[in-house]
């Protein structure tokens, strides 16, 4: 029986083969002859059926009898042909476009099919897209050079037309009644600012380079508070170049993933549209949407050509109402390519649009439009090494002086419209007015803290009042020159007093500007003599802000540990344009204990009043590719891709100008954001520090703590100050934010578009035996509370770690983190938990 079985098994599969209906062939257009891929070819009233791949071709098997195979396009009248059952045949097909207009649509009602990318023609079509994405870019040329023009502006949306009619703002009416009605319909947009840049750039594929030479420059500038380099550097930063080539596409300070990135098809929807011919070129329009609404994704069109190299031709990006984007009411991205002599596309325009409000729906607001033409190219022509060399950007002598002429000789295809061309002249006279000036300056005062009086300026407002344990109600008043005074020679004082320790404090510095410009300005160069005296928290560093600003008077746990610093010091800075920088310093200074801190030998017991040391200095800084925005006190660094990099080192000299020690301090810092795409982004920071020679605990690295309430992704948050000292350490600090990856996917929390952040930080330090006073009593004691209790220590024992899980962009603003210490719990005036929070404006 069993060999029966077997016998008849292998006869009906040979019965079996022998009665399949296999049929292969290619569709093609019957007016071109190109292939056509993901035709739809099936036997009619059944469910079997395949598309015919990229290159037109398909085959199709049966077991059953059927007769007729037929052939499906959109955009084409269908083809059904006979077939022969049981057979292997080959059937051609040329397909007729449709040319016939549909006229009427009928709906009917139904179960929805679960979109998949199985079997999925759009998807597959997709698919080849970014197959053929490296040869289609233009890196993938040898050589290649164009001319870019581009032109930035911004306008205010629907201001009302009565205020020019007001007394009070008739003065203005030139400015108010300058208005384009057409840009954004339904609207009226009122212009205030305009930039214009024509850039000649070339690229070279290998060695690889990139270099832009700025020919001409021309923008108002209508908020004088703020350096105009570092507003403009912000501004097409949100309007970033768009390669829709590009995996990520970087946008509003956000990455959104492109339609054909290589992990598309995993959070995007795709779906063949229609088809089209256009110059006798055929293509699929293929529409696109995000799998989830508030994801950085986009949704659109986008047009895929049907010659072989699947490029893009056309593209509309835009955004979901429901995306995880700040400010933004709508956002629309035009992408349009032309066809090079070799077949190739490269991109001819970029049109980018956006309007910004407090709330979705809301009749004003800002509408701002970056378009961008790309004309002349080059292709394959290579330049001698000098034209690559050098700075990756220049600014040709002159261009920012161009003429009229010059613009209108340059704009090529674009030209500017009368309201646009009002622009300059408007915003120039508005300048000189003297309402306008009193207006910026009251904005002045409260945005950034000073109040300008010509070639002085009085401030920060934010430390004229502030209150801590040791000095009481604090006063504060100063101020210094600014470029109306001098561009070569800076001034800066302060005077304050302290009404609990009765000592007044002061600052006297000047300052010289070797290439005449601001010292506060990128790129710098001065020298700068400096004389304080003033109190200090050992071990808290702050950024952007003032030590004695009033709101960090507020404080947790025991806060009494001070020192009064008496210093005079010269620094020589000298930043250069590709971001590497260095400064020498010289330093002086005397620390005394203030408050509960007191300096007392380990050998008698006795207290010294105060430590002397002199030290010079070296820093080295190398930021590639580096954003800034310069305020009036601080810069605000931009983020980028690619890393900051500082080294410092200080030589403390014993018996120079009474110093008392010798020692080396080199400190290294390596910071760096990392873009992770759908997943968020990490900031993350590596730091070691070494120090060489026996000196107290207050020239030890007193490691940063903060007793605020307020969360610093630089501090240890639930660290006490002068908790930990050490001689030697290593550090990490990471800061992640989701960016709402999580909580976009749970109902109800999405609406309300919040972001998750998680950090941690570790240390890793001590102090080596030479620096102990336990084991060399000639050293300063770590400090003790008044029971004797040890406030200072080391981490010998372990390092310190803590980490926080926070919810982010509550009311579009605020951060609330949730902070954990792991180590040294222990120790005196510690808790586990802390609740910290931080607000910051952010798309």
């Amino acid at each position: 029986m069993k060999y029966v079985l077997l016998v008849v098994i292998i006869l009906f599969s040979i019965t079996s083969r022998g009665q399949n209906t296999n049929v292969s062939g290619t569709v093609t257009d019957a007016k071109t002859n190109q292939t056509l891929p993901l035709v739809s070819v099936s036997f009619p009233g059944t469910s079997i059926g395949v598309n015919s791949d990229m290159n037109g071709k398909y085959s199709i098997t049966t077991g059953k009898t059927y007769t007729q195979l037929k052939f499906s396009f959109v955009g084409y009248k269908p083809v059904i042909r006979t077939i022969v059952a049981g057979k292997e045949q080959v059937i051609n097909v040329k397909m007729q476009p449709d040319v016939q207009t549909l006229t009427t649509v009928s709906i009917h009602a139904g179960k929805k099919k679960r979109y998949t990318n199985k079997d999925n023609p759009a998807v597959e079509l997709i698919r080849q897209v970014i197959a053929h994405k490296g040869a289609n870019r233009m890196e993938s040329y040898d050589y290649t050079e164009y001319e870019q023009y581009e032109k930035l502006q911004f306008s205010f949306i629907n201001v009302s037309e009565k205020l020019s009619e007001k007394k009070a703002l008739h003065q203005y009416k030139f400015l108010l009644d300058n208005r384009d009605t057409t840009n954004l319909p339904g609207k009226s947009l009122l212009p205030v600012y305009l930039e214009e840049k024509l850039t000649q750039s070339y690229y070279r594929k290998n060695p690889e380079r990139t270099k832009k030479i700025i020919e001409g420059e021309k923008k108002v500038n209508i908020v004088n508070f703020v350096d105009e380099e570092g507003i403009n550097n912000y501004l097409n930063r949100m309007y970033s170049e768009v390669d829709i080539y590009s995996n990520n596409i970087f946008l509003m300070t956000n990455q959104f993933l492109s339609p054909i990135a290589d992990g598309a098809p995993s959070f995007y929807k795709f779906f063949i549209t229609d088809t089209i011919e256009v110059d006798h070129k055929k293509m699929v329009e293929l529409s696109f949407t995000p799998r989830n609404g508030n994801d950085m994704l986009f949704e659109g069109l986008i047009f895929i050509t049907l010659d072989g190299r699947y490029a893009v031709e056309k593209a509309r990006l835009s955004v979901n109402k429901n995306i995880n984007l700040n400010w933004v009411r709508g956002m629309a991205v035009d992408l349009n390519y032309e066809k090079n002599p070799d077949g190739r596309y490269h991109l001819s325009k970029s049109d980018m649009k956006a309007s910004f409000g407090f709330n979705k729906n809301g009749q004003r607001g800002i509408f701002g439009e970056r378009t961008i033409s790309y004309i002349n190219y080059l292709i394959n022509v290579p330049r001698p090494d000098s034209i690559y060399s050098g700075e990756n950007i220049v600014i040709s002598k002159g261009a920012m002086q161009q003429s009229d002429k010059f613009w209108s000789d340059n704009r090529g295809r674009d030209t500017l419209t009368s309201v646009e061309a009002n622009v300059y002249k408007n915003i120039d006279s508005l300048q000189t007015m003297p309402s306008y000036k009193r207006t910026m300056e009251l904005i002045n005062l409260f945005a950034v803290g000073f109040k300008s009086f010509g070639p002085f300026e009085v401030g920060p407002i934010g430390a004229f009042y502030s209150f801590n344990p040791v000095e009481g109600t604090r006063l504060r008043v100063g101020g210094r020159t600014t470029t109306d005074f001098s561009t070569r020679y800076y001034l800066e004082t302060y005077g304050a007093y302290g009404f609990k320790d009765e000592k007044f404090k002061y600052l006297l510095s000047a300052a010289y500007s070797f290439n005449n410009e601001s010292i506060y300005k990128f790129p710098e160069s001065y020298i700068k003599a400096t004389i304080q005296s003033d109190t200090k928290i050992p071990g808290e560093e702050l950024a952007f802000t003032q030590p004695d600003n009033f709101f960090l008077s507020f404080k947790r746990g025991v806060d009494n540990k001070y020192l009064y610093n008496n210093y005079y010091k010269l620094d020589y800075v000298n930043e250069f344009e590709n971001h590497f920088s260095y400064a020498l310093g010289f330093k002086s200074w005397k620390q005394s204990p203030a408050g509960a801190l007191f300096f007392t030998e380990q050998l008698n017991n006795n207290n010294v009043p105060e430590i002397t040391t002199t030290e010079l200095s070296l820093n080295l800084r190398y930021a590639p590719h580096e954003q800034l925005v310069q305020g009036k006190l601080y810069r605000i660094i931009v983020p980028g891709k690619y890393p900051i990099i500082s080294l410092d080192y200080h030589e403390g000299i014993k018996g120079f100008f009474g110093g008392g020690y010798n020692y080396q301090n080199l400190r290294l810092r390596v910071d760096k954001r990392f873009y992770l795409s759908q997943l968020g982004y990490a900031d993350a920071s590596v730091e070691g520090g070494y120090l060489f020679g026996q000196v107290p605990f207050p020239l030890l690295s007193i490691h940063q703590a903060n007793q605020t309430y307020n969360y610093d992704p630089d501090s240890y948050n639930l660290m006490n100050f002068l908790e930990f000292v050490s001689d030697h350490y290593a550090s990490v600090k990471i800061d992640y934010c989701l960016n709402g990856f999580i909580l976009n996917k749970i109902p109800l929390f999405k609406k309300l578009k919040l972001r998750e952040y998680i950090s941690f930080k570790a240390l890793y330090g001590g102090v080596r035996n030479e620096n102990n006073p336990a084991l060399h009593p000639s050293l300063l004691q770590y400090p003790i509370a008044q029971n004797g209790v040890p406030e200072t220590f080391t981490l010998s024992r372990a390092p310190y770690t803590e980490g926080s899980i926070g919810i982010g962009n509550i009311l579009k603003i605020f951060r609330v983190d949730l902070v954990e210490r792991f180590d040294y719990l222990n120790n005196p005036n510690t808790t586990r938990f802390g609740i910290r929070g931080s607000a910051s404006f952010d798309f």
